[in-house]
């Protein structure tokens, strides 16, 4: 099933149209990238030919993708190519058009400097593209990045550049659709928005007949994804799944993580959270008003599934093993996946809401959102308000309920005097986000159900 991805779709399709031109498509991997390089080349009247890289040499990679033109028959007859360069000087000296796709591209660097492969692929852009459209694709997010380096032999030659995010809350929906927003938030926080995810999910199972069968499974297609993530990708792969289970369900400052781990003052966890940064497998934020300050920084896990992966799974691998997937879910999942691990996404998914809302046009003013850093030294607390629109100085705060229940009018009148005891936040407006609504609503407050989160239009 293919999902959403309509402006990317379009825009991939119009750069295939055009000759002598190049496009980037990247992302992480399982995100759908060569499912839309396909969806756009059906709509192609050119002669596409679709290659993807092995980890091999580069002539190796140049033999591969002369047996494709066999196949496409380019070449009517075996022939030997000794470059890349070669093969396109071919390609452009026939009459037709072509749309070429080299896929998992930082696979050609795998027995050589990638600045190599980059010049090489410089020269095909500048000299041997006259008749075709040149997509490179990639899921090594830090190789692809790199390519947009201007220090890169590739720098400013791509005439569009996609990095392909995962399905966000709403198109997440569209694998679930018989689940109420309750449901659905849970389904999201749990599986996140990759769409080999999504596929198997199965709409007629709850929530916790879904986890036993995939992301519990062994042999599961979505268990073995969030297993093996690290494994093709990553040298470093053991200290990056420890990071990974530090960071488990929550936020975790640099000190946290350095004690946790038993790293004080070597300095591989900079490096290392660096790596799984640009993996974007992992997430450094700080709250809205103190975003310079160092000590309010933190780090989490970017991805649902692998949160729920090293929350649970990663650390518990041999009891999963000992107890099977049902056992493990109810003494291990089930106690705090709707109490706990559920909310705090829920927390983001709201966040990302509003952030729909501000790039529709339909939050003027607004400067950022995020979250709010509170210090309370009268009543001795501190603490993170839920959700924070920033209009330059003041904000709008919304605290957000995931209750199976509508929220009281009582635990509302209870949220917003914790807010309106912080004097140094300049509050416009005050509001509530409960997922099953609310008892009653008085005014002087903004309401948000789940059903509004879930409406077909912003």
């Amino acid at each position: 099933m293919f999902v959403a991805r309509s402006q990317e779709l379009s825009q991939l399709a119009g750069a295939m149209k055009q000759s002598n031109h190049a496009a980037l498509v990247y992302g992480k991997r399982r995100v759908g990238k060569t499912r839309l390089i396909k969806e756009a080349l059906k709509a192609q009247t050119k002669t596409a030919i679709y290659y993807e890289c092995i980890k091999g040499t580069v002539k190796e990679n140049v033999d591969a993708f002369v047996k494709v033109l066999l196949e496409e028959r380019v070449l009517p007859f075996t022939s030997s190519f000794d470059t890349f360069q070669d093969v396109f000087a071919f390609l452009n000296s026939l009459s037709r058009d072509f749309v070429v796709v080299i896929d998992e591209y930082p696979y050609l660097s795998t027995f050589v400097e990638p600045k190599k492969i980059d010049s090489i692929f410089q020269s095909i852009v500048d000299t041997r593209l006259g008749n075709i459209s040149l997509i490179l694709s990639g899921s090594q997010i830090s190789v692809m990045k790199n390519l947009l380096e201007e220090k890169d032999a590739l720098y400013g030659r791509f005439g569009l550049i996609i990095h392909l995010q995962e399905l966000d809350y709403r198109d997440a929906a569209a694998f679930y659709p018989s689940k109420t927003p309750y449901e659905k938030i849970a389904f999201y926080s749990v599986f996140g928005g990759s769409p080999f995810v999504l596929q198997q999910l199965r709409d007629e199972e709850t929530l916790e007949q879904n986890i036993i069968r995939t992301v519990l499974a062994p042999s599961n297609p979505v268990h073995l994804y969030a297993s093996n993530i690290l494994l093709s990708d990553y040298s470093n792969a053991v200290n990056a799944e420890r990071i990974l289970a530090a960071l488990g369900n929550g936020k975790k400052k640099y000190s946290e993580l350095e004690s946790k781990m038993d790293m004080n003052s070597t300095g591989n966890l900079a490096k290392q959270l660096k790596s799984l940064t640009a993996m974007e497998l992992v997430y450094q934020g700080a709250p809205l008003n103190k975003a310079k300050d160092a000590k309010k920084k933190y780090y989490e896990i970017n991805d649902n599934l692998m949160r729920f992966y090293y929350a649970y799974v990663y650390p518990n691998k041999s009891a999963l093993q000992m107890i099977g997937e049902r056992t493990f879910f109810e003494q291990i999942v089930s106690p705090t996946l709707l109490k706990d691990f559920v909310p705090r996404r829920f927390e983001e998914l709201c966040r990302s809401y509003f952030s729909a809302l501000a790039r529709a046009g339909k939050l003027p003013g607004i400067t950022n959102i995020g979250t709010y850093y509170y210090d309370d030294p009268a009543n001795h607390k501190n603490g993170e308000f839920d959700v924070a629109l920033a209009f330059g100085e003041e904000y709008e705060i919304y605290e957000v309920k995931y209750f199976k229940r509508p929220m009281t009018l009582a635990e509302i009148h209870h949220e917003a005097g914790q807010v309106r005891e912080i004097k140094a936040l300049n509050v416009v407006r005050l509001g509530f986000i409960a997922v099953n609504g609310f008892e009653a609503q008085e005014e002087g407050f903004t309401f948000y159900t789940g059903e509004d989160l879930y409406r077909e239009s912003l």
